[in-house]
């Protein structure tokens, strides 16, 4: 009988998510904000174009938006007093760029104030961001509302680490509604942005803890990696897509087939049938009009992840704090 019980209550849930994404809406402020994309591609387009390594940040924000108690702005929340916020989790300590939210905010509060919310503000900035650097355009559906929450924990517990293998994966995108084919599309961003040495270290000095490196890499790429960064190196920079970091492209899938891709995430996706398929279809240019395609699908798709509509949540004033 619990557990009967227990399985209702899910599929409540999980139908009251699916209903609230239904309320997102192109149009949403069609009448209360009739400027709000023109505002946020100006201000994002200009800001970009001073600092395009800003643009994988923002998606990669987006992402950890969407994946920590759905897409309401919570990653956007200053830690309190009382409070430690998801910001502030490990995982989120090198996210960027959010002085760009702060800055479009600013701008839509002038023309539209009290109206738009911060979680729409961020899903709009990331689409625009990535169309900065070559990437695909997508409508995105809007109506989010701010949250009010913001806990440490929760992000630990949901954003996927970059040493998960396959199935992991598989499951925690699945628990957030998404398919094996929305992982190894949505992976496809790392087509663009950077890590840093710490990362990595382990998977190229000590996989096993016998002072190896994963065997599942291209050994020249293992060399090349050791040379960026030598044994306790904690600032510098790699590339995940070397060469083009900041152009959105489909070289990932070729570093990926090459046995080249930076984390054992990457690597996790020529373990599964549908994921390796995807990745040896779109490892040329030819591949680069579908992935397109399939990337602005399952942005949309994420973009709806566990969304506040209606009267729940609020819209912040400012978006690193509660009202």
């Amino acid at each position: 009988m619990a557990i009967s019980k227990l399985i209702l209550l899910c599929f409540l849930v999980f139908v009251s998510l699916e209903a609230n994404a239904q309320n997102l809406k192109a149009n949403f402020y069609s009448k209360t904000c009739p400027n709000l994309g023109a505002i946020v591609n100006r201000t994002t387009a200009k800001l970009i174009a001073r600092a395009p390594s800003l643009a994988p940040a923002l998606l990669r924000m987006h992402f950890h938006d969407c994946f920590v108690r759905g897409c309401d702005g919570s990653i956007l929340i200053n830690s309190t007093a009382n409070n430690t916020a998801e910001k502030d989790a490990f995982p989120n300590q090198s996210l960027r760029g959010f002085q760009i939210i702060d800055a479009v905010k600013i701008e839509v509060e002038k023309q539209c104030p009290g109206v738009v919310s911060c979680a729409d503000i961020l899903a709009l900035v990331a689409r625009d961001a990535v169309l900065q650097i070559k990437g695909p355009f997508w409508s995105v559906p809007l109506g989010r509302r701010d949250g009010t929450v913001s806990l440490l924990n929760d992000a630990f517990a949901n954003l996927p680490p970059p040493n998960f293998n396959i199935s992991q994966l598989i499951s925690s995108f699945a628990a957030k509604g998404l398919s094996v084919k929305d992982l190894v599309v949505l992976s496809g961003g790392h087509t663009i942005g950077i890590s840093h040495c710490p990362s990595i270290a382990s998977r190229i000095y000590n996989f096993t803890g016998r002072n190896d490196a994963d065997p599942s890499m291209d050994p020249n790429y293992v060399a090349a990696l050791k040379r960026r960064c030598p044994v306790g190196d904690t600032t510098s920079i790699i590339q995940i897509d070397p060469g083009s970091s900041q152009e959105f492209d489909v070289d990932y899938f070729t570093i990926v087939r090459q046995r080249r891709g930076l984390f054992e995430t990457d690597a996790a996706l020529l373990n599964n049938n549908v994921t390796n398929a995807y990745v040896q279809q779109h490892s040329t240019t030819a591949g680069s009009s579908s992935f397109f395609k399939d990337f602005a699908t399952s942005m949309v798709k994420m973009g709806k992840i566990g969304v506040l509509t209606g009267n729940a949540g609020q819209i912040r004033r400012i978006c690193s704090a509660i009202n």
